[in-house]
Order: C-alpha cells, then sequence, then structure tokens
C-alpha cells in the first residue's frame, strides 16, 4: 500500500494546522522529522498490568516489538488497553472481555495506526484483543506472552489450575494437610508466563496459531525463552510488510481458518472457553460460525497432545517436542486441516509447517496413533437446553457420559459455597448437582464456577466425580462429567430455572441429549412463575446485562455484532 493510502497519512501527512499538531505533539518524544515521512505507523496494544500476573513482562516484550518495527522502517507506537487478570479480577473477568474489546476497537479507530500487534496472554486479553482487532480490519499480528515454566515441587510437576484443584480436593477431603497446600503456591507459578496447561490462556495463544494470526510456534514457546523475545522482534518486522501488503485480518480470518481452529482445538484437548470466544470472533468479522460446528467438524477430531487437564505433560514439554507446528502438520497428514488457508506470514498455513517434527511422541501423537480418540467439544441438546450446552468428553469420566440421576439445584455459586459442606446435604454419587443463575446475565459476566466441588462427605468415600450441569463456564485448566454453558441460562428465563430438588435430570452423551424428566406441560406450568431478575443499577454491569447475548452465540454485545472497519474519525476541532 502506498504511503499516501495509509490511514496515517490523514494524521501526519497535511501541511496545515492539523498536521502541524499531530506531528509536533508527538515530537515532544524526541520522535525525528523522519519519523512522520510516511512510514507505517504501528500500533503496539498493550495489556501490561501488575493485576495481571500472566502478562506482567509485556513491558519488555513491547520494547522487542518495537526494536523490529523500526528495523523494517515503521513508526512503533504503544498504547495500554484495560487487562484482565484471571487470578484477582472480581466477580469474574469474563465480565469485561466485551468491554475491553470495545477499548480496543475504539483506540485502533481514533488514532493514526495502520497496523496493530496485539500483545495478550491471560485468558480473557487474546479474545478481547482479537474481538477489537477484528471490528477495525486492519493489518493485524498477534504474539502471546508465552507460558510458565512447569510446576515443581518435592520432585514432582505441578500443572496451574489442574493441580490446585486435585490439591484442593484431597484438602477438603483429608488427604492433604492445609499447610503442605499452602507449601506448593510458589511451586506451581514459578516464572512469568500464563498457565502451562491447556488451559484456556495456553488454548487461546494455540488458537492464534491455528487461526493463522501468530507466527509459528507461537502457542509454546515459555515466557522466558529468548526464543520468546526473538520472536517478538520478528513481529515488528512482519507487521510492517502486512501493512506494505494491505493483508488485513478479513483475509486470514475465513471460514476456514475458523474449521482449522475447531480442529486443532480438538487435537489439543483445549478448554471449552475456546467454543464463546470464537464464536464471538467469528461474528466481529462476519463469518458464519454456529455452536453445531463445533461438534460436526471437532467432536470426532483424536486427540493428539497428551498435556493436563486430560493428559500427563505440561506447556514446557510441549514446546520441547516441536509444539503447534507438528499437531497441525499431523492433522494436515489426516487430510484435517485447510492447508491452504492464509495466514500473517504471507504463506498459506501448509508451508508455514513445512518440516515440522516431533521429538517426543508421548507428548505429541501422531494422527494415525492419537492420544485419545477424540476430546472434542460435544454440543447438547434437550428441554433442559434448547439452545445448547457443552461438554469435554475427553476430561470426563466415561462411567458418566450415559446417567441419569437426582438433582440437587443450588440457585447461586453463594448458595453453592453455604451448602456443599453440611454433612446433612442429600446427596449421593448418583445425584446430578446442578448449578443456575450463574451465566452470562445471571451472575453477571458467566464465572467460571461450573466444576463445582464435590461433597467432602463423598470425597472422604473416595467418589472423584459427579455429573455437574450450569449456565456457567469451567476454567480450561479442570476436569469432570461437567456440562457447560446451557443456554437460555436460568437468569434468561431458560428451563434450568424451572429444575426443582429430586426431579432427574438424563445425560447422554454419545446422543448428544440432555433432558429433564417433566412433560412439556409441566415445564410451562414451572417456567410461567419464572419471574426475572433486576437489572443492575448503572455503569457497565447494567450495559452489559441489558445488551450481552446468549452462550450459544458467544456471549457477546448485541451491539458490537459484525465488523464496522477502520474508517477515519472526523477531524477535531
Amino acid at each position: 500500500m502506498s504511503s499516501k493510502h495509509r490511514r496515517s497519512a490523514a494524521w501526519f501527512g497535511p501541511m496545515d494546522l492539523h498536521g502541524f499538531m499531530h506531528r509536533s505533539w508527538l515530537k515532544n518524544q524526541g520522535h525525528p522529522d523522519d519519523m512522520f515521512d510516511g512510514r507505517p505507523v504501528i500500533g503496539i496494544c498493550n495489556t501490561w498490568s501488575d493485576l495481571t500476573p500472566c502478562n506482567g513482562h509485556f513491558r519488555e516484550l513491547a520494547e522487542w516489538v518495537k526494536r523490529g518495527v523500526l528495523e523494517a522502517g515503521g513508526f512503533p507506537v504503544e498504547f495500554p488497553v484495560m487487562s484482565l487478570g484471571e487470578p484477582l479480577m472480581r466477580p469474574t473477568s469474563m465480565l469485561f472481555r466485551n468491554l475491553v474489546s470495545m477499548d480496543v476497537e475504539e483506540s485502533i479507530r481514533a488514532n493514526p495506526i495502520d497496523g496493530v500487534v496485539l500483545l495478550m496472554g491471560c485468558d480473557k486479553t487474546t479474545p478481547a484483543l482479537l474481538m477489537g482487532a477484528a471490528s477495525c480490519d486492519l493489518p493485524t499480528l498477534g504474539l502471546s506472552g508465552g507460558p510458565m515454566l512447569s510446576g515443581r515441587y518435592q520432585g514432582r510437576e505441578l500443572g496451574s489450575g489442574t493441580g490446585l484443584f486435585q490439591m484442593s480436593e484431597d484438602v477438603r477431603a483429608g488427604r492433604m494437610q492445609r499447610s503442605e497446600f499452602i507449601a506448593t503456591e510458589s511451586a506451581m507459578a514459578r516464572s512469568k508466563g500464563h498457565c502451562m496447561t491447556m488451559g484456556t490462556a495456553s488454548t487461546m495463544a494455540s488458537m492464534v496459531e491455528a487461526l493463522g494470526l501468530g507466527l509459528p510456534g507461537n502457542a509454546s514457546t515459555p515466557a522466558v525463552d529468548a526464543g520468546r523475545n526473538r520472536m517478538a522482534q520478528l513481529v515488528g518486522r512482519r507487521i510492517v510488510a502486512m501493512v506494505e501488503e494491505d493483508l488485513k485480518l478479513s483475509k486470514i480470518l475465513t471460514r476456514e481458518a475458523f474449521e482449522n481452529a475447531i480442529r486443532v482445538n480438538a487435537a489439543i484437548g483445549g478448554s471449552t472457553n475456546a467454543v464463546l470466544h470464537l464464536l464471538a470472533i467469528a461474528r466481529r468479522i462476519g463469518i458464519e460460525l454456529t455452536l453445531e460446528d463445533f461438534d460436526a467438524l471437532g467432536s470426532n477430531v483424536p486427540c493428539l497432545v497428551n498435556l493436563q487437564p486430560i493428559g500427563k505433560y505440561l506447556m514446557e514439554d510441549f514446546h520441547y517436542a516441536g509444539g503447534l507446528p507438528v499437531v497441525l502438520a499431523e492433522l494436515l497428514k489426516g487430510n484435517l486441516l485447510h492447508g491452504n488457508a492464509l495466514t500473517v506470514t504471507g504463506q498459506p498455513m501448509a508451508e508455514n509447517i513445512v518440516g515440522a517434527e516431533c521429538w517426543n511422541r508421548d507428548v505429541i501423537a501422531a494422527v494415525d496413533q492419537p492420544a485419545l480418540g477424540s476430546a472434542g467439544i460435544a454440543v447438547l441438546r434437550g428441554n433442559l437446553a434448547p439452545r445448547g450446552a457443552v461438554i469435554k468428553p475427553g476430561a470426563a469420566s466415561p462411567h458418566l457420559l450415559q446417567h441419569s440421576g437426582r438433582a440437587l439445584v443450588f440457585d447461586s455459586i453463594e448458595d453453592f459455597h453455604n451448602r456443599i459442606d453440611d454433612e446433612a446435604l442429600d446427596v449421593d454419587e448418583n445425584s446430578v448437582m446442578v448449578l443456575r443463575n450463574c451465566g452470562p446475565r445471571g451472575y453477571p459476566g458467566m464465572p467460571e464456577v461450573g466444576n463445582m466441588p464435590l461433597p467432602p462427605k463423598l470425597l472422604r468415600r473416595g467418589v472423584k466425580d459427579m455429573v455437574r450441569i450450569s449456565d456457567a463456564r469451567m476454567s480450561g485448566t479442570a476436569y469432570g462429567t461437567v456440562v457447560l454453558h446451557v443456554a437460555p441460562e436460568g437468569a434468561a428465563g431458560g428451563p434450568l430455572a424451572a429444575v426443582r430438588n429430586g426431579d432427574v435430570i438424563t445425560l447422554d452423551v454419545p446422543a448428544r441429549s440432555i433432558r429433564l424428566e417433566i412433560s412439556d406441560e409441566e415445564m410451562t406450568a414451572r417456567l410461567s412463575q419464572w419471574t426475572p431478575p433486576r437489572l443492575p443499577a448503572r455503569g457497565w454491569e447494567r450495559i452489559y446485562v441489558s445488551q450481552v447475548n446468549q452462550a450459544d452465540e458467544g456471549a457477546d454485545l448485541a451491539m458490537l455484532v459484525g465488523s464496522s472497519g477502520a474508517d477515519i474519525p472526523r477531524e477535531s476541532h
């Protein structure tokens, strides 16, 4: 693209009052005249924050991107957006994903930016930045922060999140001392970076690479590996070339790219959260993607990656074994990948993975000898979830994939916490635990509480899993026979609102069915007595609850669906 046709030329090109103002004020940072000579202006969207530990090293990472941009003849400009820290934010970082996407979108559109690099790592920063950038459709390159080093404690590996859930249950069952539990904190999180299990952060970093939006190795290179900084420098160089080539996001985010991502998510045993995020990103860029696509395209894809929470190893091992390029190459061998899908390198996906070689088949299996037969997302429907619900069969107990049991209902996560430890709770291993009013509107924000901890009295008896159903999400590091994202949610008047203690619920994952065993007439009568919750009083929560779509549509705000492009705003006056 010629320099006079770039967006930044509307700011820096004119030799008038406005051009003077735009150039002059930036020069107070020491930029010389030739930085305004028509070179591509590259925005570096940074989600650094001390309150987002996964992204705490992004100041340094941004400097490496800037170096690459300057080497390629571009003009790097770093800008902050709201950062979402999964470990600390309440009630849930998902409440703010759409808000950050708006921050990204409007920051890009309002400023003299020709191309953008997205620095993201912690769970919701990745989809939020991709959603916002998709709404602008400029040349865009994603750079993840990388996973932490493997956790180590007393000679054994600890996986972030997954190990936490396991040890927490051991404490509640009396199998582990609380003092030992606390002693593992530093051992689990011992370097910069995001979760090193195949949780949502690592899953979404893999989705960036699978969609063609990141350089090869983006998903697995550890945060503290020098290769992460080298990649950042190469990203800086490449985004300048993408602007010259006018390689916009819409040329990469095609239907084929999303199909690749769905299959890769299955092959890596990825997080159920990817369903929500991919749906939302697709709807922003104008690609038709539905909940059924995840089942049709991914449910029969073999799982190739032996990583926690459904396997043994961690992201560091995955990287040393060859990383996502090996998975992509195996899927291509199995005719499960669109090798012609264009990527940010300017080459099709198949070209990016030429020469990918596996160095440890116990970590990354071959497509004809997979680690699991399948680990994709199964989409369930029935009178309890007329618009769908999801389950991750690879993380579930096989004997519970077909199950009927009496419902034990919790009306909120607070209700759950108040009652679950009660020794008199009417529950056994055959019960079906139901949590409602924790969906997009209900909490609000759809928190990661769907993998409800089991009652201590059952844990002490050796029960390790039960069927759990909710309109909430669960962490990608979690596991169990957990049905999630039930739509419509209870707080929107969905059938979850009609479930009563003692009702029989039947789950049949092979048949893709979930059913409350009552008549249609009884369901209608119960729901007629339901009253909607009051809207939040003010602020973002009120906007969010008024506008948020249901989980089967990605839980984006209705007003944000669809790309609006990066038209240059009117001049300031």
